[in-house]
């Protein structure tokens, strides 16, 4: 008797656990958490009812009222099934829980009259000649029960076949002790099943959100990658004849970022979401160019010294601009990122480059890799004021400037890796 007061202290406090946590949970609506309130208040109620039957304190004098209870429990007990998969969030449940259980009552009444499924004596409980009636109901809502949850599994695009198993096991654990050996862990089992139902539907409910997130994130990705895109070739369009510019210094970028870590110079820094973000954002470096006007960027001939200056100031026009154009559809990381690209991948490693003067280490290590990018591909490229070099002579400035324009170390994995830039 102890053991079994024990199956009911836990199989309630079980209960109220759940029910505090669904109602405070916010993954589920209001009519949802109902459902799974119902359902755990309900097992509650068949716990206790069938504890104060077997308790082992029975008074003939009471009979009455324990008839009642017991035809409460018998009645309620196979509408469980049908609770269970309204909390799974099949339609209609609520009518067909109704229905069933007015079946039940009124089988349970019109039974426990003549003593047929159970009857009380001097002596207490005992189960009637056809206690079978009341176990056919029972294992009818266990059939629906585990119908519901193959039902319930399809309406998701995920499956949990491992969790359903486990309330398969539980349900029949706990029900054959009751049919066949008379021992009283029903509720207990019917409990644990009830909190594997919940994790059930929970399971498949957040694998589905995630799945909607990860398909939500993949479209917004591709959102930014084509206003990037787009942006680029429109501002690019104006000085060059094609986009292919942004194109090379993409792939130039990924590249050097990748053999650099290849080669352990910069491990820490350069993961893999930091090369993604280079390769992304590197077509957002010349962006601010838009404010400098078409008849410098598209002037045939040297720049003066003022006009050197105009076109200086889409470094720090460009940050600006990447600013303006992603913040509020993309997280900080990735404007903070896009800005340092373009506002200082014109500065130089001695310090004489701008818009800033930064100077070696204060540079972004994004900038100072899309700065050998940028003037490798400038330099073998023909633009309106000048010829393509050839890639040896480009490779060479590139050499003659290591610590002066570049980064000494990224140049020595550009001239090591040369031939992959070519």
């Amino acid at each position: 008797m102890t053991f079994y007061l024990a199956t009911v202290i836990i199989t309630e406090l079980l209960m109220i656990a759940m029910t505090i946590h669904v109602v405070n949970y916010s993954g589920f609506h209001k009519r949802q958490k109902e459902w799974f309130v119902l359902t755990f208040l309900c097992v509650m109620m068949c716990a206790a009812e069938e504890y104060a039957v077997h308790c082992g304190l029975y008074d003939p004098s009471v009979k009455g009222v324990l008839t009642v209870l017991t035809v409460i429990q018998f009645s309620t007990a196979p509408v469980l099934g049908m609770l269970f998969s309204g909390a799974l969030g099949l339609d209609h449940q609520g009518e067909i829980a109704g229905v069933y259980f007015l079946i039940n009552l009124c089988t349970e009444i019109f039974c426990a009259v003549f003593g047929w499924v159970f009857y009380y004596d001097d002596a207490g409980y005992s189960r009637g000649q056809y206690f079978i009636v009341y176990e056919i109901f029972y294992v009818v809502s266990l059939i629906y029960l585990i119908i519901a949850i193959v039902l319930t599994g399809k309406r998701f695009r995920h499956r949990d076949t491992v969790t359903i198993v486990m309330i398969l096991v539980v349900l029949v654990a706990g029900i054959l002790p009751m049919t066949f050996f008379k021992i009283n862990i029903t509720y207990m089992a019917i409990a644990i099943a009830a909190c594997l139902c919940y994790i059930y539907y929970n399971d498949l409910n957040q694998e589905d959100t995630l799945a909607d997130l990860v398909s939500n994130q993949e479209k917004m990705t591709q959102m930014q990658e084509h206003i990037i895109s787009g942006m680029a070739n429109l501002i690019e369009s104006r000085d060059t004849e094609t986009g292919e510019h942004i194109l090379r210094t993409s792939l130039y970028v990924k590249t050097l970022a990748e053999r650099a870590r290849e080669d352990g110079v910069y491990t820490k820094e350069l993961t893999d979401r930091f090369i993604f973000l280079l390769y992304t954002l590197a077509p957002m470096h010349d962006v601010g160019k838009i404010v400098v006007s078409d008849n410098i960027l598209k002037k045939p001939g040297k720049l003066t010294t003022e006009e050197f200056e105009m076109m200086k100031k889409h470094a720090a026009a460009g940050g600006t601009v990447v600013r303006r154009v992603l913040d509020g559809i993309t997280d900080e990381e990735y404007v903070s990122f896009a800005t340092d690209i373009a506002t200082c991948h014109h500065e130089r490693w001695d310090g004489k480059g701008y818009p800033s003067g930064m100077k070696e280490d204060e540079i972004p290590l994004s900038a100072r890799i899309m700065a050998i990018a940028d003037v490798y591909d400038a330099l073998i490229s023909e633009r309106c004021y000048k010829k393509p070099m050839s890639v040896e002579r480009a490779i060479g400035i590139i050499q003659e400037e290591s610590g002066s324009h570049f980064d000494p170390k990224l140049v020595e994995v550009f001239l090591k890796h040369k031939e992959d830039f070519v």
